[in-house]
């Protein structure tokens, strides 16, 4: 049995562990075997391991120095599948990103800066940077705080973030198809990718208002299977290749806004409904709202000037967006992307994987 160090973090609305790269091993095979008894994956309810048997709980950041000039520490994103053995690393998590910050700076990466300290964060599996301002009240991070996030009870500390260059950051540009509005199976929708690949499409055209709970939606599995059947229809058509095993792209239904918002969202991730939305999700979302001809045209209400501020509406609340352009004639995928996330430190000590799992290493099993 071996101990690895390791915190259990909230990152936004998100849980997982956190690592220091050099405290697991170079090889990839190995790391993901051991990723997977740290998780208790593959068990649908990860009885044997630290995930919480859903996705959003079954999630690992990997931080290290950055070998990069603009960038502070590395941050590799590690999706552990909850049923399958297997981890998938094909897209960013913005709201695991939210602890990446307090964690660089409490294992002595980045060093605390006055009361408010800014880590610069290498996103590896996209490539993208991320600015992240750190509470560090007396030099020490403080999670304590009055910032409140929909999806998370109480308040805590804000983390805000700013993206940098995330326009086409997975599929190579901010409209991978080409066009801002496509059809399969008789469904107009609208890709995209600034930061996320996401997939947008009008709730109506399936039937059902968007206003459904989470519970009501993965219990219609005739609507999910319509939308996977589009899923692996356009992943090919974002230069993602097969998707049919990969996490992205993620789907998104749009309804015009129920409460005050910019439009009201349901999304997949991609076989789940997620519970709100994902950061970097709400960010592509946000992105095509702003798109003229987009399938969000005639539903979403957005508001005029240079900083648009969008309230993008979820099952649990709403998850504001920020986007600046420098003028009128600055294209969606060349505006700064903001917003607000909290973080909170759950438990730092140390997770115990069995010798077996380096014994099938050994044997090359």
């Amino acid at each position: 049995m071996a101990n690895i160090p390791c915190v259990l973090m909230r990152g936004g609305t998100s849980k997982g562990a956190y690592f220091l790269r050099d405290d697991l091993p170079n090889d990839p095979a190995l790391r993901d075997r051991i990723l997977l008894r740290v998780m208790g994956s593959p068990d649908p309810r990860q009885i044997d391991g630290l995930g919480g048997a859903d996705p959003l709980t079954s999630k690992v950041a990997i931080v290290g120095p950055s070998e990069r000039a603009d960038a502070d520490v590395d941050y590799l994103f590690a999706q552990v599948v909850v049923d399958e053995a297997r981890v998938d690393y094909g897209q960013n998590c913005g709201n695991i990103l939210a602890g990446v910050g307090p964690f660089a700076i409490e294992r002595g990466l980045v060093p605390a800066g006055g009361e408010r300290t800014r880590v610069a964060i290498h996103m590896v599996n996209t490539g993208q940077i991320a600015i992240a301002e750190v509470n560090t009240p007396g030099g020490e991070v403080c999670y304590d705080g009055d910032a409140r996030i929909d999806g998370v009870p109480g308040t805590a500390a804000a983390v805000p973030i700013e993206f940098r260059d995330t326009a086409g950051s997975t599929c190579g540009a901010l409209l991978p198809t080409g066009k801002v509005l496509n059809e399969i199976d008789g469904v107009e929708l609208t890709c995209i990718d600034n930061g996320m690949p996401l997939v947008l499409m009008r709730a109506a055209d399936f039937g059902i208002s968007g206003y459904e709970s989470r519970e009501q939606l993965e219990a219609d599995h005739a609507l999910a299977a319509r939308i996977e059947a589009i899923r692996l229809k356009v992943g090919p058509l974002m230069n993602l290749g097969d998707v049919s095993r990969r996490t992205v792209p993620k789907m998104c239904l749009i309804a015009p806004p129920g409460n005050s918002g910019a439009v009201c969202t349901r999304s997949w991730i991609p076989h789940r409904v997620h519970a709100s939305i994902g950061v970097l999700g709400a960010v592509s979302v946000a992105s095509a709202l702003v798109l003229p001809g987009s399938v969000a045209q005639g539903i979403a209400v957005v508001p005029s000037g240079l900083k648009q501020r969008l309230a993008i509406e979820h099952p649990t609340g709403e998850f504001s967006v920020e986007l600046t352009r420098d003028s009128a004639d600055t294209l969606a995928q060349d505006a700064r992307a903001a917003l607000l996330r909290t973080a909170r430190l759950i438990m730092d000590g140390s997770v115990r994987v069995p010798a077996s799992v380096w014994a099938a290493e050994a044997s090359g099993a």
